[in-house]
């Protein structure tokens, strides 16, 4: 062989063997990023490579919101033997000033190959500290490959590839399906290995809105097992899709019935076990409340503002915990519930004629505009009226958002067309309340503080804000106050209360544990409640 060619072929090894020491982690990929750089300009450098070849191939680049900015074409340079890779040359794309963008390629005449995949890149802002570089690692491609997106596109027909999930989930802990339709169909078995990691994240978007569902509340199993499936057969079907217009109708309706205003689309959030036949079976969340995040067309008062849910059958509406944010001119709910249904955001201003500067006034009018709290009369609240056991649990079951439709109640007392029975059903079943050692329940005696308080500590733990309080600890909360002798059997619960911040003493050294509790003092509760589980801004 001539020293020429012998020249050459060893450059060409050299080469291969430089490859390969730096790309090690392409050995099972297919299609990926390396060598990524958003500089300060705006403009993305790097080099994609693929297991495709084509002399018109392209990198689209999108924004932060998965609007497509800038795209590039790029050259095939070199093939890697070892990894079977085709290596284009470094390319640039003009992807304009964010403070990352998103690279999806490889495309090949307009069309991305198989397994083309999404890599974030931070911008270099000059600090030193954000040194542009990606945040994903190599992605993959067909034939079973690691995929490593963390941005997944779903076709209109909501399909999900089971092994690009998985891997997915394997490089991150946060995966974000990005729907092109309304539906997302995700198998089971892509989500089972990892639903006891309560880091993983499965955000599922589209044009309407947005699910947050962390995997450690997917009960797949029971999924499976009410549909008589196994969990490799079992697919979730999520929907985010706007209402019809005669579900949108229905929302204005209820609104203006109230008094006020729709601050958003009408959208229904939906989840469900789809098993063999099309068969469907409800998600049971239990109590882990999921959010959901609606877009809002206008910047909103927290306070004026709240989530809601239409109920279709009936045409009302009713609160759900929501909290608003405004940044860079983006406005957004995050409901958070544990049910699916038709959502929106609305606005009103109710206040009161009797609760002019009382000390609960601000309470009772967020709570009233939140939908959780009525007046006694459309102008009345009548803050110093002693408040009943049904009544109480009636507030607190709307605090947290629950389901009134199903279960009942167990009560002696208790008959089924009473107006309580279904918020006593729900209190009962969700372990806000109990019943008396004759198996009553005495909807209508009042209530007093003790109970009151426990009560709200028992939502507070079904939202999972209940702080834990030591035996050690209640007996220091509860030193100060000289009457604490005189709690029945709730000392736990009213020294948690006082330690989230849900109740003050009467006086700086006086509970009045005993004493019967007021409308206002029970708003004041539930208004603690709320921010204390996040379940609203203030």
């Amino acid at each position: 062989m001539k020293p020429a060619v012998l020249k050459k072929t060893a450059q060409v090894t050299v080469l291969m063997l430089i490859i390969s020491v730096l790309v090690p982690v392409l050995a099972f990929a297919a299609t990926g990023f390396k060598d990524l750089k958003y500089s300060n300009d705006g403009t993305v450098t790097g080099i994609v490579y693929s297991d495709v070849y084509d002399v018109n191939a392209q990198v689209y680049a999108y924004d932060p919101n998965g609007n497509r900015v800038a795209v590039t074409n790029v050259t095939y340079d070199t093939y890697d033997e070892v990894n079977k890779l085709y290596i284009y040359k470094p390319f640039t794309v003009p992807a304009g000033v964010y403070d990352s963008v998103y690279l999806h390629g490889l495309y090949v005449n307009g069309q991305p190959v198989t397994g083309a995949v999404y890599q974030q890149v931070n911008r270099d802002k000059g600090t030193g500290t954000n040194p542009g570089g990606s945040t994903c690692c190599y992605g993959g491609g067909g034939g079973g490959g690691i995929w490593g997106s963390e941005i997944i596109n779903v076709s209109s027909n909501g399909s999900v590839d089971a092994d690009q999930l998985k891997n997915s989930f394997k490089n991150h802990d946060k995966v974000t399906l990005k729907l092109s339709g309304d539906i997302a169909l995700i198998p089971a078995k892509a989500l089972v290995d990892y639903v006891t990691d309560s880091k993983k994240v499965l955000s599922i978007v589209n044009d309407h809105g947005a699910y947050i569902i962390p995997l450690n509340v997917l009960k797949l199993q029971d999924l499976a097992s009410k549909l008589s499936v196994t969990t490799d057969e079992l697919k979730l079907k999520v929907t985010i899709a706007k209402a019809n217009d005669t579900t949108k109708d229905g929302v204005e309706k209820a609104a203006k019935a109230l008094g006020g205003t729709v601050a958003s689309n009408t959208v229904d959030f939906d989840i469900v076990g789809l098993g063999k036949d099309q068969q469907t079976a409800a998600l049971d969340l239990g109590n882990n409340y999921i959010s959901r995040i609606l877009p809002l067309s206008k910047a909103v008062d927290s306070s004026k503002a709240t989530g809601v849910l239409y109920n279709p059958t009936t045409g009302k509406l009713s609160f759900v915990p929501a909290v608003f944010t405004s940044t860079d001119g983006k406005n957004e709910a995050t409901l958070k519930r544990n049910g699916s249904s038709i959502y929106a955001v609305i606005e009103l201003d109710k206040t009161f004629s009797d609760i002019n500067g009382h000390w609960a006034e601000s309470y009772i009018k967020l709570l009233a505009n939140k939908l959780v709290v009525d007046g006694v009369t459309d102008t009345t609240f009548q803050p110093e009226r002693n408040i009943t056991r049904a009544e109480f649990a009636a507030l607190v079951v709307r605090a947290l958002g629950l389901d009134t439709n199903s279960g009942s109640s167990t009560f002696k007392d208790v008959a089924a067309g009473d107006w309580y029975a279904s918020v006593v059903a729900a209190a009962a079943n969700a372990k806000l309340v109990d019943g008396y050692e004759d198996g009553t329940f005495r909807p209508n005696a009042t209530i007093n503080r003790e109970e009151l308080a426990a009560m709200v500590v028992r939502a507070l733990n079904y939202a999972g804000a209940k702080p834990d309080v030591s035996a050690d600890k209640q007996t220091q909360l509860l030193a100060k106050f000289k009457d604490a002798s005189k709690i029945v059997w709730a000392k736990n619960e009213i020294a948690t209360a006082i330690d989230a911040g849900i109740i003050d003493g009467m006086t700086d050294d006086t509970l009045g544990a005993r004493d019967t509790a007021t409308r206002a003092q029970s708003a004041t509760m539930l208004k603690r409640l709320l921010s204390k589980a996040s379940f609203i801004n203030n």
